[in-house]
């Protein structure tokens, strides 16, 4: 036991090592992100001191910017598993190369995901409340305290999957796959369960007919399955540029061919969501008409709407055209276009059309305020930041540069 405590040790104190050094470029990167954190911090504390209304959410529209986001960053997180069942179910070896830069990439997005929820409360001194056993939460009732058990089981599965993978080689061990494997195959249901979980949170509110459809789970992993792997080529592309990642085409190709499989079913839920919504219609299609097409008092939702249908389906176009898809430069354009489409799809794009028109029948336009954008993009820039430190120790022990010495 002291001999694996003295190897720990030594692992932590080698990654230590490696996150302190580096070139300007590296410094350069780590000093913009800590600079948008600090102002993304007094943002926050403005908004500590004088509440929400430091935001535009009011009562006709109570969840906005930051909730969109955490919507958009638990699918990113589920999509690690489009490359976890290749590579350790079906041992294709290409893809496992990038196993475990997806599985930092999840354990980065869910962290920002909680944060993004504990921004949107109003009174987070609370928000232990959340937590049984330790708060006075309402469960098994409440779908937000299910989300936050998932979500951190999910972070916490993932986070040791790697550290104990990134450990293992460090020791210049292979790992043990009859102790690891459990592990491994059991995100994978957890990363199911968490975006499902998360959908059941806005079809769970009954009052609110344009979420209250029984495909809206599967349209979220759905679209989750288009946006996480799609982001996932354009950071491994960075990642071999500046960090000399191990990384073939056809590894990236696959990826693009899975991908158009995804985006394929994203487009046939949306259509059928179309279709219940127009064919028939009803009062409830108030909201969809808010969506498609806006109304008098406000029509740049229509104008989001309509840009995420044509970035979904050129994205579509892309990954399914094999003589496109092969091109990498045409490839990183079709995720970028998937990457742009889904975040207005699963961000503003469905939290706006579900609260406006109000109750009352009232329309309010919410955008989101400077303060409201200055602190998504200081928890933004804590993900970056965070997957940036793990990364750097992941490629500094795959190519070598980080090992256990004896003595």
């Amino acid at each position: 036991m002291r001999q694996v405590l003295l190897h720990f040790l030594s692992f932590v104190k080698g990654s230590i090592s490696v996150v302190t050094r580096g070139h300007s470029g590296y410094w350069t990167w780590i000093g913009v992100l800590l600079v948008v954190i600090a102002v993304g911090g007094l943002a926050y504390a403005n908004q500590l001191q004088n509440g929400l209304i430091t935001s535009n959410m009011r009562d006709q529209v109570s969840w906005g910017f930051y909730i969109g986001n955490f919507a958009f960053l638990v699918g990113v997180a589920a999509a690690a598993v489009v490359l976890v069942i290749p590579a350790y179910i079906y041992d294709w070896g290409p893809i496992k190369e990038l196993v475990l830069v997806g599985e930092l990439v999840a354990v980065a997005a869910i962290v920002m995901a909680i944060l993004f929820v504990n921004v949107d409360v109003g009174r987070p001194e609370v928000i232990w409340h959340l937590m049984p056993g330790v708060g006075q939460p309402n469960f098994p009732s409440s779908l937000l305290v299910w989300d936050i058990l998932v979500v951190s089981l999910y972070l916490l599965v993932n986070y040791f999957i790697v550290t104990y993978l990134l450990y293992k080689s460090f020791l210049g061990q292979k790992y043990n796959a009859a102790f690891i494997m459990p592990v491994i195959f059991l995100s994978i249901p957890l990363a199911v369960l968490i975006h499902t979980v998360t959908a059941f949170l806005f079809m769970g509110l009954a009052s609110r007919p344009f979420w209250h459809t029984a495909i809206l789970a599967p349209r979220f992993l759905a679209s989750a399955f288009c946006s996480g792997p799609a982001l996932l080529v354009l950071i491994f592309q960075i990642l071999r540029r500046v960090g000399h990642m191990r990384l073939t085409d056809t590894a990236l190709l696959k990826i693009g061919e899975l991908l158009a499989y995804a985006m394929a079913v994203n487009l046939f839920f949306l259509g059928v969501e179309v279709f219940k919504e127009f064919y028939f219609e009803t009062a409830h299609t108030t909201h969809g008409h808010f969506q498609w097409f806006g109304t008098a008092e406000r029509t740049d939702i229509a104008i989001y709407t309509w840009t995420a249908l044509l970035s979904n389906l050129a994205a579509f176009v892309i990954f399914v055209i094999p003589v496109l898809r092969h091109r990498i430069a045409v490839l990183n354009l079709g995720c970028a276009l998937a990457v742009l489409g889904v975040f207005i799809e699963k961000g503003l794009g469905l939290l706006l059309p579900g609260m406006t028109p109000d109750a009352l029948g009232e329309v309010y336009a919410y955008n989101p305020s400077l303060n409201e954008l200055m602190v998504g993009a200081a928890v933004w820039s804590i993900g970056a930041l965070l997957f940036t430190l793990m990364v750097k120790v992941a490629m500094a022990i795959n190519n070598g540069q980080l090992r256990y010495e004896d003595g």
